[in-house]
């Protein structure tokens, strides 16, 4: 609280203008939880809070960071979390919204409930191995609110699959392809579309699919035009970026 009075003092006396004020307002904020720095200024830098990426976290690292979101009366998503870190934010967090195979937790403030757009988000897969990363596209995008039409299970060895939902792929205002293996589908639904399309590679494959990297470098040498790529399972990149695109 002293650095705070002191940042309050400096900007009634004149010393900081309101812009000074309000930076050092959210570094004083910026405080430590189990380990971690609460970004508490990015909503208002960015229109989003941050989000907690839990993969290496403990279980109660996920749950102090979530707390203090939730304490500072923003919406919260937490990314890759894992089982035990599910079990202790349904113990400790009420009303938590918990989606295993996004790998996903999430709590919306009930006042801060976001503006649903017209248009509808596509997430389309190869394959039902591909699940796992295209769930955590779809479910970020509904986080933000933007409606999901999924099409999964539509890759370029049936392709005749893929012919059979073009209609509903032209009807989204934004496509996510998730793929693995050799990632040749996004090359396809791009040559389809006349719509931005946002590739994801998967690690999904045999030993030369490399852990994803045969499908991303096939995928950033796309001979379609208006495909741009994301890292290797980057689900929630994907969705993140296609809820921007969708609110534009």
């Amino acid at each position: 609280m002293s650095d705070l009075k002191s940042v309050l003092d400096a900007y009634k006396d004149g010393n900081a203008s309101y812009e000074e004020t309000i930076a050092r307002i959210s570094e004083v904020e910026s405080r430590m939880v189990e380990a971690t720095t609460i970004d508490h200024d990015r909503h208002r830098r960015t229109g989003f809070a941050e989000v907690i990426y839990g993969e290496f976290k403990t279980p109660q690292q996920v749950v102090s960071a979530f707390r203090t979101i939730q304490d500072s009366g923003h919406n919260v998503l937490a990314t890759r979390v894992k089982p035990e870190a599910f079990e202790a934010l349904s113990r400790e967090i009420q009303e938590v919204n918990i989606n295993e195979s996004a790998r996903i937790a999430s709590w919306m403030h009930p006042d801060r409930l976001p503006d649903v757009p017209s248009t509808a988000i596509g997430v389309v897969t190869a394959g039902t191995s591909d699940l796992p990363v295209a769930e955590e596209a779809a479910v970020t995008a509904e986080f933000y609110g933007n409606k999901i039409e999924r099409i999964f299970d539509v890759g370029v060895a049936g392709v005749h699959r893929l012919l059979r939902r073009v209609e509903s792929i032209r009807c989204c205002r934004v496509i996510v392809v998730v793929a693995g293996m050799e990632g040749a589908l996004p090359s396809v639904v791009g040559g389809l579309v006349d719509k931005p399309v946002i590739a994801v590679p998967t690690s999904v494959g045999y030993g030369a699919a490399f852990n994803g990297i045969a499908a991303l470098l096939g995928m950033l040498t796309s001979c379609a035009s208006g495909v741009s790529v994301v890292n290797i399972d980057n689900g929630f990149g994907a969705g993140f970026l296609a809820n921007i695109i969708n609110r534009l």
